[in-house]
């Protein structure tokens, strides 16, 4: 396996894992098996990425912004990486309305469909919907406030926090610029060291992909809702893949324009991302392999990558925002709702704040959905006609997430000056050959 290409490896591997899964699923005691004795194993493999994704955003981001030298390069770089981000969220949105208008996945569903669906999921609409009832009691300046932890240790204990360890990590790198060189080299050559040994890390645990990728698909299958839910739902889930296809078309096409790499270039560094991304539905989740992509196979600097793609994990998401443009629409048409043009600009503007503000975890984006739901005045109850498709449709968006953070970071780094050829270290080059 070591002489196959990573991104084979983990096709094959889930392949493996939907055969296995179809498999087992023609016996009555096959979701058992798959449940204790293989899922187990997927879980295993998400979470020791997981493992690693804080300390890797405090030693990566903390080397990155100390190596800027000055105040004036990081607010230049974070300028130009935070007005991107919202750029290509802003397409994202507009290009899902547009598909949604066009294809009109809700005129198909009927209302035997509707209530079965409704039914089935009303429970799970209405956690959704008590938790983003919470987020809405919340004071204008609550983000801004839960900005900033009140103890770094809690914050890192849990990756949902990942803007507060940002915000920390960012700081204390700007001490670290701050105070002479003297005092700071210490400090930077730990963190220096730290970052490889993280890296290190990381290549060990991708050994593991092919295997943690074949569980989770297989426990997929076997857990997924049945096959009528999925063909009463073809359009939506059409519409959804047709607007994240086009999506990674304009990536593509960003990065050609203003970076001179071809496309064959860019989806070969990123596929091996792309691939765990739809395999863990976790941008955060498959952060370590994203960088470890971006800097050694794409070409950009580790001081940009250290600094672009953790804020990208938490903030851009673009395969959500797109998402969830199309799924406002697509539940205003199952319920025989005319949309005006202002109730979708408003979705435009919700939504790219909705995923802003968006956890890098899987369906957290169904949250953020009931907030924008509820600007367009449609009802959340509608929530129910989604869940079916919402698992797959999610390892898609975040797919897409993961492949504009790649995006972005070649186009920050070529606006720098930090754009090179990619320089490949293999798990064990640092080993002595015998």
């Amino acid at each position: 396996m070591k002489k196959i290409a990573l991104h084979w490896q983990i096709l094959i591997g889930m392949a493996a894992g939907i055969g296995i899964g179809l498999i087992f699923n023609q016996f009555s005691w096959g979701n058992l098996i798959i449940t204790d004795w293989i899922k187990p194993f997927g879980n295993i493999f998400i979470n020791s990425l997981k493992l690693i994704a804080v300390p890797l955003i405090l030693a990566s981001l903390i080397k990155g912004v100390s190596d800027l030298k000055d105040i004036s390069s990081l607010s230049q770089m974070g300028l130009k990486t935070i007005v991107t981000y919202i750029l290509t969220t802003l397409i994202a949105v507009s290009i899902g309305l547009g598909i949604v208008n066009l294809i009109q996945p809700g005129a198909s569903i009927d209302e035997d469909t509707r209530q079965e669906l409704l039914d089935a999921y009303a429970g799970d609409a209405e956690l959704k919907k008590q938790d983003a009832e919470r987020q809405k009691e919340s004071g204008p300046l609550q983000a801004l406030e839960d900005l900033v932890p009140d103890n770094i240790f809690g914050a890192a204990s849990d990756n949902s926090n990942m803007l507060q360890v940002i915000f920390f990590a960012i700081f204390f790198g700007i001490g670290l610029i701050l105070i002479p060189d003297k005092q700071s080299k210490p400090v930077k050559d730990f963190f220096d060291g730290f970052n490889e040994v993280i890296l290190k890390m990381i290549d060990i645990i991708m050994l593991a992909a092919p295997y943690g990728v074949l569980a989770l698909m297989a426990a997929l299958v076997v857990e997924a809702p049945s096959a009528d839910l999925f063909y009463a739902l073809l359009y939506y889930s059409l519409a959804v893949v047709s607007g994240l296809a086009l999506m990674i078309l304009v990536y593509i096409l960003i990065v050609w324009i203003f970076t001179k790499k071809s496309p064959g270039f860019f989806l070969k560094g990123i596929s091996p991302a792309q691939l765990l991304a739809i395999s863990t539905s976790s941008s955060a989740a498959t952060l370590p392999l994203t960088m470890e992509r971006v800097e050694e196979h794409m070409g950009v600097d580790a001081k940009v990558a250290s600094f672009v793609l953790p804020i990208g994990a938490t903030i851009n998401m673009d395969g959500t925002s797109l998402y969830q443009a199309v799924a406002a629409v697509f539940i205003a048409q199952a319920f025989g709702m005319d949309l005006t043009l202002g109730t979708q600009l408003g979705i435009i503007a919700t939504a790219t704040l909705a995923s802003i503000g968006s956890a890098a975890v899987p369906g957290a984006g169904m949250v953020m959905l009931v907030i924008v739901l509820g600007q367009a005045g449609i009802p959340e109850a509608g929530l129910a006609l989604i869940f079916a498709m919402d698992r797959p449709l999610d390892m898609l968006r975040t797919s897409v997430n993961v492949t504009g953070d790649a995006a972005v970071s070649m186009l920050i780094a070529k606006s720098q000056d930090q754009l090179h050829d990619p320089q490949v270290k293999n798990w064990d080059d640092d080993y002595p050959k015998k």
